[in-house]
């Protein structure tokens, strides 16, 4: 099973896919965990350019074209392959990152973020994604502490991420394998909750 998780920055991602990847492996599934931007070398060097804060002149095309080059190497490398074999995959991020980023966030044209995204995705959609959705200001009171090490990304506007947000509502609206989770909920609400929708996922799929 191909799972996303998705959400704006500081939502608590990292946390809850490895504690999904404990779970999973304490039944015996084999995991593979991958990042966005990155996951492979060639995907790695790329991730390097996208979030290097002396970047800052980087234009909106060049990144979405970036952030493309970097999942297309992932997808081909990594993700189809290790499907295959039947196992499972959690990724931090996939395409419905570049439509609420580069899409909504950044202004450029849906029909053309959704092109793009179908072309270098292929046949690696996930079968399941879970938005953890946090407002803005949790956000930023969130990254307080870390404001000498944010990437260029992170150092967006507050304006920027209320765009990203308000994006991944509606992606949440058309896209039916969205699960929103409230991300202010306590970790260990949160994981449950993951692990709530999973089986009954996994239940579906077998009847």
């Amino acid at each position: 099973m191909f799972i996303s998780f998705e959400g704006i920055d500081f939502c608590g991602k990292s946390t809850q896919i490895s504690l999904l990847k404990e779970n999973l492996e304490s039944e015996g599934k084999e995991v593979m965990i991958i990042r966005e931007p990155g996951g492979t070398e060639i995907s790695e060097q790329i991730r390097k350019i996208l979030l290097d804060k002396k970047n800052l002149k980087l234009t909106d095309e060049a990144e979405i074209l970036l952030f493309s080059a970097s999942r297309a190497q992932l997808v081909s490398e990594k993700i189809i392959p290790f499907l295959k074999l039947g196992n499972y995959v959690l990724s931090d991020r996939f395409y419905d990152s570049t439509t609420a980023y580069q899409g909504f966030g950044r202004g450029i044209d849906k029909d053309f973020v959704n092109a793009i995204n179908s072309f270098v995705a292929k046949k690696a959609k996930p079968d399941l994604t879970f938005f953890l959705d946090i407002p803005v200001d949790l956000a930023i009171s969130r990254q307080k502490d870390k404001r000498t090490s944010l990437d260029r990304i992170e150092l967006g506007s507050k304006e920027f991420y209320e765009k990203i947000r308000s994006g991944y509502q509606e992606i949440a609206k058309m896209e039916k394998r969205f699960v929103t989770i409230d991300g202010s909920f306590d970790v260990a609400t949160i994981h449950n909750k993951i692990m709530e929708h999973l089986k009954l996922k996994q239940s579906n799929e077998k009847k």
